[in-house]
């Protein structure tokens, strides 16, 4: 039995044995950041702290009408995936380490990446991916393993966000991140197919765009194959329902935010990455892969086919260090997607573009108001350009209701004054009535 010391004395001593004292272990702190003395408020009965939590709860305005996008989205959820995933079965379940007692959740995970598979027309999918932005960055790293080069390209046009982030994670690496600048919404072929050349590991794009903008990458695809190189796609699931797959167009590995697909916005989380690829990069992919085969009885059975993380084989080996389950977001999508079925799903897809469309014509009606693009062809996101910065802008429009869009300047320099604007299918012709209504008073 290790020894732990559990008092202040015994603490002492352990330290007197190696010859130092409290104060060294906080040595690199300054002094002015030291303190012994908090300065806390006094204790609260269990009634006044709830009192005191609904207090600041009440503070977040969540009675806006959302037209928020950039990558989350406010989506309709039926009831009855709440209902399914509150079992607890489901609800309580963790990491699948023994497969004779995890059978179900096992099966879970099969049938979510079946359902991704089918859905982005792709071969493999796995499970366990935390959001849209980190496993676009798997797929990066996944892209220098198969390829065994170090350049990317990746086109600003792709979410802001994952950029942040994949500058972030890539930053004390050997890595060459290369960014084209997108032409009027859409990736830039001319500077995109000049700089895919031998090196190139990967081209990274999305679709829809982080400005709604829809593209066809198949061009691409035959640029950087011919150059021994992979295509990334992100794409927004729910557009799946009616726009071509990244497996139509020829993409290597697909990724995305999950989000859409029953989960709540949530102020920010848990999400879901998905991520699904050829077969024949399966072994380089991250997290966990589940698969089905059958017991010494002959009846069906579900196994964690690879596990490639660093917990359960070398660490030389592995090709990632994700660990966290999430089984439970991962069960979300799949029951919200079994609900809407191929059709729904469909349905689904088409409001959200319809809606999108009618609100464009709806605001860009509005003196002052012009669209930043020249082309129409988006798909629930659209980018306007207002005639005062779109950050007061919406500030304003906060005051009167609505959580009226994204500001751009907060990514794109030369954007000050344009908004990007997001309908899902529950957005209604009256909202979008009052939003444009509520900004045309405000201009």
């Amino acid at each position: 039995m290790p020894f732990i010391p559990n008092t202040a004395q015994q603490q002492q001593q352990m330290l007197a044995e190696i010859g130092l004292t409290m104060d060294d272990l906080f040595g690199d702190i300054p002094e002015e950041f030291r303190t012994r003395q908090f300065k806390l408020p006094p204790a609260l009965s269990e009634q006044q702290v709830r009192n005191r939590l609904w207090e600041l709860a009440e503070k977040n305005a969540t009675d806006l009408i959302c037209f928020l996008g950039g990558g989350f989205y406010d989506h309709f959820i039926p009831a009855a995936v709440h209902a399914m995933i509150s079992r607890s079965e489901f609800y309580t379940s963790y990491t699948p380490y023994q497969p004779e007692l995890s059978q179900g959740t096992l099966q879970a995970i099969y049938e979510y990446q079946s359902m991704i598979c089918r859905l982005t027309d792709m071969e493999v999918a796995n499970a366990s991916l935390y959001d849209g932005g980190t496993a676009l960055y798997e797929a990066m790293m996944m892209a220098l393993r198969i390829t065994g080069r170090n350049k990317v390209i990746i086109d600003d046009s792709v979410n802001p966000i994952y950029r942040v982030m994949m500058v972030s994670y890539t930053r004390n690496l050997r890595i060459e991140l290369d960014q084209t600048c997108c032409r009027d919404g859409l990736a830039n072929r001319t500077e995109l197919l000049e700089k895919i050349d031998d090196k190139t590991a990967a081209v990274i794009l999305q679709n829809p765009n982080f400005f709604g903008c829809i593209d066809d990458f198949s061009d691409v695809a035959d640029a950087v194959h011919t150059k021994g190189g992979l295509l990334i796609v992100s794409c927004h699931p729910i557009s799946l329902g009616i726009l071509k797959t990244p497996g139509a167009m020829a993409a290597d590995i697909v990724t995305g935010e999950g989000q859409s697909l029953g989960i709540p916005m949530s102020f920010g989380g848990p999400y879901l990455g998905f991520m699904a690829s050829r077969k024949q990069f399966v072994r380089k992919m991250p997290g966990r892969v589940a698969g089905q085969t059958v017991d010494q009885s002959g009846r069906r059975a579900y196994v964690l086919t690879l596990q490639a993380r660093e917990q359960h084989i070398r660490r030389a080996k592995a090709t990632s260090n994700i660990c966290s389950n999430e089984a439970l977001c991962a069960l979300t999508a799949l029951v919200y997607l079994c609900l809407l079925g191929p059709e729904g799903l469909r349905q689904t897809a088409q409001l959200c573009a319809d809606k999108a469309s009618y609100a464009y014509e709806r605001l860009t009606a509005i003196p002052g108001i012009r669209p930043h693009f020249r082309g129409k062809w988006f798909f629930n996101e659209f980018v306007l350009d207002l005639p005062s910065e779109a950050a007061d802008v919406i500030a304003k429009l906060i005051e009167k209701g609505f959580a009226a869009g994204f500001p751009l300047s907060r990514y794109y320099d030369d954007m000050a004054n344009s908004i990007l604007i997001c309908v899902t299918e529950k957005r209604t012709k009256q909202e979008i009535g009052m939003l444009a209504e509520a900004l045309e008073s405000v201009l």
